[in-house]
């Protein structure tokens, strides 16, 4: 693995990629070893820690060398287990890049929002220690270039989410059929999740132990890349490894129809979790395609493309047929994202510099809007106590400042030019309609088509929620109550995004400066082209 070292002593040998990944984890430990009763200083330390972390990786940005994008740079490589030859491999690239940022971006904010909008049982200790241990996998799964490794920063954002899902689950949510509950309907929502994700992860597994049997003993990501890019891996091996490597990575997107989960876990998840559920967390089954699948297992990558072609169009037009079904507003936002994340996966299916770059900025366009709408509707719960958009109207004349975001948001999201969510869509369809040389057009276009038609039915179960939620005269159930508007701490989390998604929008070179150079290196090597 070549490295570009920089004048930055703090940055060489890896140390300051080690710390954006490491620190959050020391900084949880300090949280739970502080008296229950410092509620403040325990939140303080939180948030120290998130911005020193951010600042960590904005210099670490500031010192990517972009003109060698495509290389892993400013990382290191040292020994870890050496019975099965597994390192502590870690880099970073212009594709891992923007997710790294979003990533230590995302957290702070939710820190931010956190001060003051604790759920119930409001226990800042517990919040904010899970959070923290949230950022060190979601960080580390993003400079991880070991596959083992890769595994562990995986893996280990799954107790921290239960735990939140499970016992900081949302009062205001809706029992499901067969629950008597609240409470035992967020406990069926964490165990889902539990239960969903860990079994794609299982299979996983199964594919990275295949790899390394198959490739020279090694569980490192460069080194196996250059043997898939080279045919290393062919034949039935390689189609069962890919097939394992699609049910984990599908999971954790989710492809429709491995989704299911996701409704029930969004639906539960207290605020701060579905931010983070919603921002990072399903991007690193998308992160997976592109940093391991793809390049690694060129040939199956190919043969599996329409599939997932198919696949991704399908969880688009589903996805927006079943928010238009929703009365509960955080419901909507979730069964939003199965569409969203279709595009980003119709992007990637194409096999294209052009898809690949829609599906990296969709993601990162889809964390921030996304995450932006659960902030919205988890504050709107909070006011009203109630998600029910049958009962929210009026909420420009109740709540002016949530209510303009939330319109603003929701253009945003529907892919309105100029703002964030305008590129991803647009370019996933532009990838679909010239996928790679050799795939079959007549599928990609189709899928195209039915991606076009999801951009109409997006934009309609957006303004019906808009019509519903946010115009019309206010029910006479809030007429004597007071309702106070977004608070300071809520605008704080807030408006970084609103700003963001207008700068991707106007700028994509935010993101397409770093990614680019990448992911055109990416399809050169594994499919010529």
């Amino acid at each position: 693995m070549e490295i570009v070292t920089n004048n930055f002593e703090f940055l060489e040998n890896g140390l300051g990629i080690t710390l954006v990944v490491f620190l959050p984890l020391l900084s949880a430990l300090v949280v739970a070893l502080l008296p229950k009763k410092q509620e403040l200083l325990i939140k303080l330390t939180a948030l120290g820690s998130s911005l020193i972390t951010f600042i960590l990786s904005v210099i670490v940005a500031i010192q990517f060398d972009y003109s060698k994008a495509e290389q892993f740079q400013l990382g290191n490589k040292l020994s870890w287990i050496e019975a099965i030859n597994s390192n502590y491999e870690i880099g970073i690239d212009g594709i891992s890049l923007p997710m790294l940022l979003l990533s230590t971006f995302i957290t702070v904010l939710a820190i931010i929002y956190s001060f003051e909008h604790l759920p119930e049982p409001k226990s800042p200790k517990g919040m904010m220690a899970l959070i923290l241990i949230l950022e060190t996998g979601m960080n580390g799964t993003f400079v991880a270039l070991d596959l083992i490794l890769f595994f562990v920063f995986f893996e280990l954002v799954l107790l921290p989410m239960y735990f939140m899902i499970g016992i900081w689950g949302d009062k205001t949510m809706r029992s499901v059929a067969g629950l008597k509950n609240e409470v035992e309907t967020r406990l069926y929502a964490s165990i889902k999740f539990f239960v969903f994700t860990l079994f794609g992860s299982a299979f996983m597994l199964l594919g990275f132990l295949g790899l390394y049997f198959r490739g020279a003993k090694t569980f490192s990501i460069p080194e196996l890349i250059e043997l898939g890019t080279s045919g290393a891996f062919t034949g039935t091996f390689a189609t069962l490894v890919f097939a394992v490597l699609f049910l984990g990575f599908a999971v954790k997107v989710p492809m429709w129809p491995l989704h299911t989960w996701l409704p029930d876990a969004h639906t539960a998840a207290p605020t701060v979790g579905s931010v983070l559920l919603a921002a990072i967390l399903l991007k690193l089954g998308s992160y997976g395609f592109v940093r391991i699948a793809l390049p690694i297992l060129p040939e199956q990558a190919q043969a599996w493309a329409p599939a997932i072609a198919i696949l991704s169009a399908i969880g688009i037009i589903y996805g927006s047929l079943a928010c238009l079904a929703q009365t509960d507003l955080k419901r909507l936002i979730a069964f939003s994202s199965v569409g969203h994340m279709g595009f980003v996966m119709l992007g990637i299916s194409s096999l294209t510099s052009i898809g690949i770059n829609a599906a990296i900025i969709g993601m990162v366009a889809h964390g921030v809007i996304t995450g932006l709408l659960f902030f919205l509707s988890g504050s709107m719960a909070h006011t009203y106590h109630t998600r029910d958009m049958g009962r929210l109207g009026g909420n420009m004349k109740l709540l002016p400042k949530t209510g303009g975001l939330l319109a603003f948001t929701a253009m945003a999201s529907l892919g309105l030019p100029g703002l964030a969510g305008f590129w991803g869509e647009f370019m996933a369809l532009l990838g679909a309609y010239n996928p790679l040389p050799g795939l079959n057009i007549t599928i990609f276009r189709t899928s195209m088509v039915a991606g076009a038609i999801g951009t109409v039915l997006t934009a309609g179960y957006l303004l019906w929620m808009l019509q519903r939620v946010n115009l019309g005269e206010p029910n006479d159930e809030w007429k004597d109550k007071k309702l106070h508007d977004a608070d300071a701490y809520e605008l704080a989390a807030w408006i970084p995004l609103v700003i963001l998604t207008i700068l991707i929008g106007v700028f994509p070179k935010l993101i397409f400066g770093s990614t680019n150079d990448a992911v055109i290196s990416l399809v050169t090597k594994a499919f010529g082209g």
